[in-house]
C-alpha cells in the first residue's frame, strides 16, 4: 500500500475504501493462515468461517440496533476542547458495543461448543462490557462527557479482573506460574501472577478505550490484533482461537456502521470489553509477550496520555499552568490537530497494527 495515499492532502481516502481494504486484508490473511496451519477454511475450527459468520451477523443486527439507539436518543456528547472537526459528530448514537459484543460472544460460545475457557473469557468480556455500559448510560442520561467516577470504574474493573484471576489460578495452576518469553525462555511469577494478571486486564481494557477516538479506529485495529492472537494460539487452543476470530468478525461487522462517517460509536461498552477479551485470552494461553507486541498501538496511545499529563504537571508555573507535550492526547488526536485527516490517521494505524500482528506471529 503506497504511503503517499495517506499523506497526500489532495487524496481523499474514504472510510468505505479503508473498510474494504481491511475486510479484504483480514479475509486473505485468515485464509492464508488457515492454509499454512492445514485447516480447511470452511470448518468451524478455523480462522475464516467464524470471522465471516460473526461479521455478517453483527452487520445485520446493526441495521436494526443503530436506528433503535438513535430512537432512544443515545447520542454521544463531544468534548468542546477536542478537535473542532469532531463537534459535528454530536448526537451520533453511542453504546454500539451493546449489540456487537453480545453477538460476537454468542458466536464464540456456540462455535466452540461452550468450552470452559471460552465461557470464562466471555464472562469477563461481558462483565467489562457491563462496566462500559454503566459508564455510557451515565453520559447519555445526564448529557455530559463524564460518566461514572474514575474510582468506581477502576474498582469494578479490578473486581472482575480478580474474579477472573481466581478462576484462572484454580483451573490453570501450572500454566500461569511462569511467564513465557521468546526463544523458549520463562520467568517464574509466583505471587506476582496476581499483580501482573490483574494489571494486564485493567490496562488492556483502558488502552483500547483510549484508542477509541476516531471513526473506525478502535474497531479496525482491535480486529487485526484479535486475528493475530487467534492465529498465534490456533494450534494449542482452538477453542480460544474461535473466540478471537469471532470477536474480530464482530468488530468487522460493527465497522459496517462505524466506518467514517460513523453512524454509531462503540462507546466504553465496546472498547472496555474488547481489551478485556484480548487480555483474558493472552493470560490463559500464556501469550502476554505476544499481546504486548499485538497491542503496541494501544500501548503507545496510553503512553501518550501518561506523558502528556506528567509533562503538564512537571512544567507547571506559579499560576498552576503547565506546558503540553502534544497538542492533545491520545496521540491520534495530536496527529489530527497537526493537519492529518481522520481517515489518514486511521489508515496508517491499520497499517501499523498489521505490521505488529506479523511481528507478533514470529515471536514463537
Amino acid at each position: 500500500m503506497d504511503a503517499k495515499l495517506f499523506t497526500d492532502r489532495s487524496f481523499s481516502f474514504s472510510g468505505t475504501r479503508l473498510f474494504l481494504f481491511l475486510t479484504i486484508g483480514l479475509t486473505v490473511a485468515a485464509i492464508a493462515l488457515d492454509a499454512v496451519a492445514g485447516r480447511p477454511f470452511h470448518q468451524v475450527a478455523s480462522l475464516t468461517l467464524p470471522l465471516w459468520a460473526s461479521a455478517l451477523a453483527t452487520a445485520g443486527v446493526g441495521f436494526w440496533a443503530v436506528p433503535l439507539l438513535k430512537a432512544l436518543k443515545a447520542g454521544q456528547v463531544i468534548r468542546e476542547d477536542g478537535p473542532q472537526s469532531h463537534l459535528k459528530k454530536a448526537g451520533t448514537p453511542t453504546m454500539g458495543g451493546a449489540f456487537f459484543v453480545p453477538v460476537a460472544v454468542a458466536f464464540a460460545l456456540v462455535l466452540s461448543g461452550f468450552s470452559a475457557n471460552v465461557v470464562a473469557v466471555s464472562a469477563l468480556t461481558l462483565a467489562y462490557a457491563l462496566v462500559g455500559f454503566i459508564d455510557d448510560w451515565q453520559i447519555i442520561r445526564y448529557k455530559s462527557n463524564k460518566g461514572i467516577s474514575p474510582r468506581l470504574k477502576l474498582g469494578l474493573q479490578v473486581f472482575f479482573a480478580v474474579a477472573f484471576c481466581v478462576w484462572l489460578y484454580v483451573s490453570h495452576p501450572v500454566s500461569i506460574t511462569t511467564l513465557a518469553l521468546p526463544l523458549g525462555l520463562t520467568l517464574p511469577l509466583g505471587v506476582l501472577f496476581w499483580v501482573l494478571a490483574a494489571f494486564t486486564l485493567v490496562a488492556e481494557s483502558n488502552a483500547t478505550n483510549l484508542t477509541d477516538g476516531m471513526d473506525g479506529l478502535a474497531g479496525g485495529t482491535v480486529a487485526i490484533a484479535l486475528l493475530g492472537l487467534g492465529a498465534l494460539i490456533g494450534t494449542s487452543s482452538p477453542d480460544l482461537m474461535i473466540f478471537c476470530v469471532s470477536m474480530s468478525g464482530g468488530c468487522l461487522g460493527f465497522l459496517v456502521h462505524n466506518r467514517n462517517p460513523a453512524r454509531v460509536f462503540m462507546g466504553d461498552t465496546g472498547s472496555l470489553a474488547l481489551g478485556g477479551g484480548l487480555a483474558a485470552v493472552a493470560l490463559i494461553t500464556n501469550s502476554l509477550f505476544a499481546l504486548l507486541i499485538l497491542s503496541g498501538l494501544f500501548f503507545l496511545e496510553t503512553l501518550s496520555v501518561i506523558a502528556q499529563v506528567g509533562y503538564y504537571k512537571a512544567t507547571k508555573d506559579s499560576n498552576g499552568i503547565g506546558k503540553r507535550l502534544f497538542k492533545m492526547s491520545p496521540f491520534h488526536n495530536h496527529l489530527e490537530l497537526t493537519g492529518w485527516t481522520e481517515t489518514q490517521v486511521v489508515g496508517w494505524f491499520y497499517v501499523i497494527a498489521a505490521v505488529l500482528a506479523v511481528l507478533g506471529l514470529t515471536i514463537r
